[in-house]
């Protein structure tokens, strides 16, 4: 048993020894490969466009700060009224929010209206000298200001809203939430830093004024339906609850319009930023090496084991 030990002891050495000679051998086409891997990485790296990204946190905003905490104490009269009142989790709009911002609805109702669309489906640079975009000529034609690029069903000519929101949502937008502080950060990337604060800014604006006028339609109805039921009741009783509800609603309907902040307010607002986000060339060209000096060690193996006669 020694000796069978021994004898495969002194075959791995001689394999390995056997194996850095084909390897030695195979230098020259190691060197080449790695090279050619090497430059082509180093050409798309620089073809690709620097993309920039615009931050902000948000801190959700509490409704016992605006309006739940002024209607809590009338929630027993609303009872007997036959009325029901919002809760504090029927009044915190912020989760809602984050799945609103996310969906197909308010990105072609809030997002698509407000924003020029080749910005989203055609840019192909950004010129930070002159802050101007250039678009793929093969997409959209700047100058006659038309769409030509190719598309096949179910795509159009004019890239629809699905489809525009499939690119926005993979490409530019990135929500995540602080499970503990529940703190909010949005971000948008784009070739051009301005556009990128832009947008960010557009979303978390059009998805407060959503949720404000959301709840201001609400609380006309319901100062209207009061309004209305105060006037077809002659028991003194019903009426005094009623009129106190009136008054606390049309206390909200004030406190919707009067609050700066309606669902996020900001942290740290987003910012043109002068730092590219991506790509990261060097980072590029180090994993280029690795990969190109591992298929050229591996073309030699296959070439020395496999197809040698």
């Amino acid at each position: 048993m020694q000796e069978e030990q021994n004898n495969k002891h002194f075959n791995d050495e001689i394999d390995l020894r056997d194996l850095f000679h084909v390897l030695s051998k195979g230098k020259r086409t190691i060197i080449y490969v790695t090279a050619l891997i090497s430059t082509l990485a180093i050409i798309l790296s620089l073809l690709t466009p620097n993309i920039y990204e615009s931050r902000t946190l948000l801190a959700p905003v509490k409704p016992a700060n605006s309006i739940s905490g002024a209607l809590k104490s009338y929630s027993g009269l609303a009872g007997i009224a036959g009325i029901s009142l919002p809760t504090d989790d029927e009044e915190n709009n912020s989760a809602k929010a984050l799945e609103k911002l996310k969906s197909l609805s308010f990105f072609e109702n809030n997002i698509l209206n407000n924003i020029f669309l080749p910005d989203l489906m055609a840019v192909k640079s950004w010129d930070y000298e002159t802050n101007t975009l250039n678009y793929d000529s093969s997409i959209y034609e700047a100058k006659s200001k038309t769409w030509v690029r190719d598309y096949s069903y179910p795509q159009k000519l004019i890239p629809s809203a699905q489809e525009s929101f499939e690119v926005f949502i993979e490409n530019h937008l990135t929500l995540t939430e602080d499970i503990e502080t529940g703190f909010i950060s949005l971000s948008i990337k784009h070739q051009s830093p301005f556009i990128a604060k832009q947008w960010a800014e557009l979303a978390v604006n059009q998805v407060d004024n959503f949720y404000r006028q959301k709840d201001k339609l609400e609380s006309e109805k319901a100062v209207e339906y009061l309004s209305e039921q105060i006037l077809m009741t002659s028991l003194s009783e019903i009426k005094q609850v009623i009129a106190e509800l009136l008054q606390e609603e049309t206390q909200k309907l004030s406190l919707v319009e009067a609050n700066e902040y309606y669902v996020f307010e900001y942290i740290d607002p987003p910012a043109v930023m002068e730092e590219k986000y991506g790509p990261n060339r060097v980072l590029y060209f180090i994993v280029s090496l690795l990969l190109g000096a591992l298929l050229g060690i591996f073309l030699v193996i296959i070439k020395h084991y496999f197809f040698k006669k």
